[in-house]
């Protein structure tokens, strides 16, 4: 039959570990804002729970004893668990109580997607809050690179993309949108090389690799001749009816361009567009609102 074991409080541990560091009572109570009396009876009462001494006060100073050597590594452990512990509780109460700023650069639509995931994300955190912050594409992360959003609606590529972590919502061919009365316009199909020397409409060059993406540079032998910049659906649209060029769009945006006088074509020889989710890489700022937000949005995609 085995002795009971000792009923020992965190704060115990705590007090024990401070004076085994600083082998020296005043100094640890100086350190944990406690008198060097409460201290010495707080360690007192440990050794006789414990049944063994743990220091050796000596008029020369204070070292551990065998036994206090090995309960030292132990109560940290033990500490370091019980910290993490807490943390975990905290942040999951933060994330009940905080708000999650969604980046969009275009509505994502795509058949309800957006309440979908704010209903389950809703149903764990029934007190958290869901700001949708449209950002311009300017900016091809959404708010994410400079910190304003927490999450965000985006396409790939991304530059820098070990900086983010993502779920893929759809995987989307790229078509190409050009005024209805072009030629090419008569084509059930185009070929992407019959697109070549045709001025596209370009994103803003901050865009980066997004951009790139969307001139079709991977398919490409010579560089684009640029109509237009544009940095809205709307400016896209009015680009496009006025005849500045063509442009590639994701299948999922097209009906956000084909309002009247613009048609869209699929295109040989590209490959496609990937949307995604996307969120810092290891930030520990609103992580658990992040990781349910994630969550939501993997089990919706993974539904349809």
């Amino acid at each position: 039959m085995t002795a009971a074991t000792p009923d020992v409080h965190t704060r115990d541990l705590r007090y024990f570990i401070a004076v085994a560091e600083e082998l020296h009572f005043t100094r640890a109570a100086e350190r944990l804002y406690v008198s060097q009396p409460a201290l010495s009876k707080q360690i007192r009462a440990l050794e006789r729970q414990l049944g063994t001494d743990l220091f050796r006060r000596d008029p020369g100073g204070v070292t551990l004893t065998a036994a206090g050597d090995a309960l030292l590594p132990h109560a940290r452990r033990v500490l370091a668990a019980w910290e993490r512990g807490a943390a975990a509780v905290e942040e999951t109460r933060a994330a009940r109580r905080g708000t999650l700023v969604v980046g969009l650069s275009t509505s994502p639509g795509r058949g309800g997607l957006l309440p979908a995931i704010r209903s389950r994300f809703s149903a764990t955190h029934p007190g958290a809050t869901v700001r949708l912050r449209p950002i311009g594409w300017d900016d091809p992360t959404a708010g994410l690179a400079d910190g304003t959003t927490d999450v965000a609606f985006v396409w790939l590529p991304l530059t820098e993309p070990e900086r983010y972590d993502w779920t893929v919502i759809s995987e989307e061919h790229r078509l190409v949108a050009l005024p209805d009365h072009h030629p090419l316009a008569a084509r059930t199909t185009i070929d992407f090389t019959d697109l070549t020397d045709e001025p596209f409409l370009a994103l803003p060059h901050s865009a980066g690799c997004l951009r790139d993406h969307f001139l079709g540079l991977d398919a490409r032998t010579s560089p684009p001749r640029i109509g237009a910049e544009i940095a809205s659906t709307e400016e896209t649209y009015e680009a496009l009816v006025a005849g500045l060029g063509v442009c590639l769009v994701a299948a999922g945006n097209a009906p956000l361009i084909t309002l009247g006088g613009v048609a869209v074509r699929p295109v040989r020889g590209l490959g496609p567009s990937r949307y995604v989710l996307a969120w810092r890489r290891g930030e520990e700022r609103h992580r658990a609102l992040v990781r349910g937000y994630a969550g939501a949005c993997g089990e919706v995609v993974g539904r349809a």
